[in-house]
């Protein structure tokens, strides 16, 4: 049986735990959930999208509140049991920096969180931690409404690299 076929024959409220593995938004997960059966692959993807677009800063932030700390890898697994190993994936470029970037990066979240109220939020897939380090003093600077718009998009980016990953993955 194929991954969507899989996913298309869950109960609604086990398809929706999956879909909060792939992002955090409760209203997100039950439309999804509620949207299929999917056609393909790529319908997924386009009404992953499409749902995300429709949601509003509430769901956002929830989102984000499901997403450990940029750097934070001792805790990956334990905290956010349910897409701990895939953070942990997304997060590699940031195992193995220096002592010097990693305390850039806690003090640099630490500093965001109070300036936003919100965690950093970054698409890490293929980024070292020097380059996320840079992201993150780069946005620090935004006013808060567009920094919430980009983090919404780095959560899409996110979200659609582990619908890929829940359609793949064995």
């Amino acid at each position: 049986m194929s991954k969507l076929a899989w996913l298309n024959g869950l109960p609604l409220e086990e398809a929706k735990a999956e879909f909060l593995r792939c992002c955090g938004s409760t209203r997100w997960a039950e439309a999804m959930a509620r949207a299929r059966p999917f056609k393909t692959d790529t319908a997924v993807y386009s009404e992953a999208g499409w749902l995300w677009s429709q949601t509003s800063t509430e769901d956002w932030r929830e989102a984000m509140a499901h997403h450990p700390r940029i750097g934070d890898v001792s805790k990956l697994r334990e905290r956010f049991k349910a897409s701990g190993a895939w953070s942990e994936q997304e997060q590699k470029g940031v195992q193995g920096a220096g002592e010097d970037v990693l305390q850039g990066l806690a003090d640099g979240n630490r500093e965001y969180e109070e300036r936003f109220g919100f965690i950093f939020l970054i698409c890490a897939t293929g980024k070292s931690a020097q380059e996320i380090l840079e992201q993150l003093r780069e946005r620090i600077k935004n006013p808060p409404a567009l920094e919430l718009r980009i983090a919404a998009g780095e959560q899409a980016q996110i979200t659609r690299i582990r619908l890929e990953k829940l359609l793949t993955s064995p």
